[in-house]
């Protein structure tokens, strides 16, 4: 896949024009969401900021200018997932699957799933599925280095029979995010779809997914060693801006440049081999329309 090193670095004055477009960014009340939408505001979107904490949304749409608006949203329910989407009637030019939660201690969905894979890879599944049809252009999965340990474990998804590991669930739900961009991208290209998926990571961003409060010393400690190399979400935000707005191909990945992706302007980056395996892709997404309920909502031109 190409990197394009040669072009210049992309930066928040790259963003074209968003005017006439309807954007819907999840987690946008915080940290990387926050920013993005922020951006695609400013550059004449109208943006839709999908959270869970109507306040919290609020207040960070009264930090922003253009045409925000906040809507409720919880990625942990799928009944809240399936009002937000029966409520927006509306086209939708972009989709930012950005929302999601590291390292909390064992607990599940309202629907019974581990709580990472639930939200981080379940719920942006039942959301861009839900949404599809009104999606006219893009949609953006935000992914993470963790994917690098990740592995699918498709024996025990919810951790339900082995014990339950804060930092290999959080590795297998952002895998899953890598795997899950990549089979919307086939699924779409054989309905005909001009619509393409994309992803991208962070690096290793100063946001609330880095908040040690209730965990253990050592996971403190090493957050601390880590924070050395952080960028701000300002900086974080700009892969997702890129994989959102910049010229790219369907199933893209974009990341930091330096220090091995934690930080840095965005270019094209590659995947492990485990984020390329098709079958894996295509195991895991059966195996998500059977825990949400939610299939892929487009028809092959065959089977229209």
């Amino acid at each position: 896949m190409a990197t394009f090193e040669g072009m210049p670095a992309f930066s928040v004055a790259d963003v074209p024009s968003m005017a006439d477009r309807t954007v819907v960014v999840t987690g946008a009340n915080s940290g990387i969401g926050r920013v993005t939408a922020r951006v695609l505001a400013e550059r004449g979107a109208r943006v839709l900021l999908a959270v869970r904490d109507l306040e919290k949304g609020r207040a960070a749409a009264a930090t922003m200018t253009g045409d925000v608006e906040v809507r409720e949203l919880d990625l942990a329910d799928l009944s809240s997932i399936r009002t937000f989407a029966q409520q927006l009637t509306e086209p939708i030019d972009l989709l930012v699957n950005n929302a999601g939660l590291s390292l909390p201690p064992m607990s599940r969905t309202a629907d019974g799933f581990e709580l990472q894979f639930g939200t981080n890879h379940l719920g942006h599944f039942a959301l861009t599925n839900l949404l599809l049809p009104q999606i006219r252009e893009r949609v953006v999965t935000v992914a993470s280095l963790a994917h690098l340990i990740g592995s699918i474990d498709f024996a025990d998804l919810n951790w339900e029979r082995k014990p339950y590991r804060d930092y290999p669930a959080y590795g297998q739900s952002k895998l899953a995010n890598l795997l899950f961009a990549s089979e919307l991208q086939r699924r779409l290209e054989r309905t005909g779809s001009s619509v393409i998926s994309t992803a991208a990571h962070p690096g290793i961003s100063a946001t609330n997914l880095m908040r040690p409060e209730g965990q253990s010393l050592g996971l403190r400690a090493s957050q601390a060693l880590i924070g050395l190399f952080t960028q701000s979400a300002e900086h974080g935000a700009l892969p997702t801006l890129y994989a959102a707005t910049a010229d790219v191909p369907g199933d893209s990945y974009a990341g930091p440049r330096h220090l091995m992706g934690l930080r840095g302007a965005p270019k094209l980056v590659r995947r492990t081999a485990r984020a390329r395996d098709a079958d894996a892709a295509r195991r895991l997404w059966e195996a998500s329309e059977e825990l949400t309920g939610v299939a892929f909502p487009l028809k092959t031109p065959l089977s229209a």
